[in-house]
């Protein structure tokens, strides 16, 4: 194997499009997995409270703190030739965060059961990311129409 098909294999390119399509996927996916994780911990007599609360906080997370990353993301991509590493589809500084934020979730379970409070959390959290994921999809959207024209 030549060191060429190595780092293809390692490192496999692919176009913006795919970029642009991941990164909103991602957020989707593992916000819908934590709002559902942390339904399943609340308990059924104040679940709907918990909601609601979980949903004007994540919103607020949303709109003052994620959209911005959503943002520094769509931008970066954008700026991306064809070809780029699927793995900068998010900055180093941002896999690190991400990896922070999973050993947080990871002690939160283990300090003991997780409980509606760290279930509310999750979905504030979760819900934060699929409100912030509809900029992702927008411009994903945007560029796959743009290309059938």
């Amino acid at each position: 194997m030549t060191l060429r098909k190595f780092t293809r294999i390692v490192k496999p390119g692919v176009p913006r499009s795919v970029h642009l399509f991941a990164a909103p996927f991602l957020w989707t996916v593992i916000g819908c997995m934590l709002m559902l994780r942390g339904i399943g911990w609340m308990h059924q007599g104040h679940r709907l409270i918990l909601i609601i609360l979980a949903l004007v906080i994540g919103t607020l997370k949303s709109l003052f703190i994620l959209d911005k990353v959503a943002r520094k993301s769509i931008d970066r991509i954008i700026r991306f030739q064809d070809g780029t590493c699927l793995g900068a589809i998010y900055s180093w500084k941002s896999w690190l965060m991400v990896a922070m934020m999973m050993g947080a979730g990871m002690i939160l379970r283990h300090l003991g059961h997780p409980g509606q409070w760290v279930g509310a959390l999750y979905c504030a959290v979760g819900w934060a990311l699929c409100f912030s994921s509809r900029l992702g999809w927008g411009q994903w959207y945007t560029l796959r129409n743009f290309h059938e024209h």
